[in-house]
């Protein structure tokens, strides 16, 4: 049977890999650090697909509490099949106007964090020759979108070389790279996307969908929807001077500043 481990799996795309992997007859452990919202949808995923869920709270913040995580998935008699990296939260300041706390907190569960994770959960991959690591990161690591963009960017560019690194191994690794999708995040970080129009928005279950077909057909990167692709493809090619200039009359200091 095989075990998927998924972090920030109370709600949004976190929850979503949790229903897409218990629909394959996936068993799984899930991560946050809402113990009751873990528990409801542990529930809801026992019910509702009868596979085993494991439920691990955790402030992957915490140097203990990761810790936990980490021998969780290093535990070779209860192995791991699938880590998939998708905690994490956003700040609606550009840079120079967020404490630089909070900027570390960011960088810390979007960059610090998956990168042991994974550096727990690969070592049983390699030697069972299977598995996989979905790193969940965005199209903003494709545009100067301040230092979340910038950490995305990381996690792009770390799953592209560890899917090299881990390839004569038999292990899969997939950058998933969605656009805005409608889960809590942009309400937890307090952004503003009413003119957003719903032309731009995916829904949670596609994203999840089509990663889990890219997983299997074992692309580097699973973007979903063709506005996504085409804009992922026309910003590699842009000047980027061109593409820095746009990007800047997006971003304005917060009111009061």
């Amino acid at each position: 049977m095989t075990t998927v481990l998924i972090t920030g799996a109370s709600a949004g795309l976190g929850a979503a890999f949790a229903r897409g992997f218990a629909a394959k007859g996936c068993d799984l452990v899930l991560v946050a650090r809402d113990k009751a919202r873990l528990e409801a949808v542990a529930g809801e995923l026992r019910d509702g697909f009868g596979v085993f869920v494991e439920v691990l709270p955790a402030d992957l913040l915490d140097p203990v509490a990761r810790g936990a995580v980490e021998a969780r998935l290093a535990d070779a008699g209860r192995p791991v099949d699938v880590l998939v990296n998708n905690a994490g939260f956003g700040l609606s300041a550009p840079f120079p106007y967020s404490p630089v706390e909070d900027e570390e907190r960011m960088l810390d569960l979007l960059v610090r964090v998956p990168l042991r994770l994974t550096h727990a959960v690969v070592p049983g991959l390699r030697e069972r020759r299977r598995g996989a690591v979905l790193n969940v990161a965005s199209v903003a690591g494709l545009l100067p979108t301040g230092t979340y963009g910038a950490a995305k960017a990381w996690v792009t560019a770390f799953s592209e070389s560890l899917r090299v690194d881990l390839e004569p191994y038999g292990v899969r690794v997939l950058a998933v790279v969605p656009g805005f999708t409608r889960t809590e995040f942009q309400e937890r970080a307090g952004m503003d996307v009413s003119a957003l129009r719903d032309a731009v928005w995916l829904e949670a279950d596609a994203v999840v969908a089509r990663a889990l077909r890219d997983l299997a057909l074992r692309r580097p990167l699973s973007i979903t929807g063709w506005r996504y692709r085409v804009y992922a493809q026309a910003v590699r090619h842009l000047p980027r001077n061109l593409v820095a200039r746009r990007m800047a009359r997006t971003r304005r200091p917060p009111a009061g500043v």
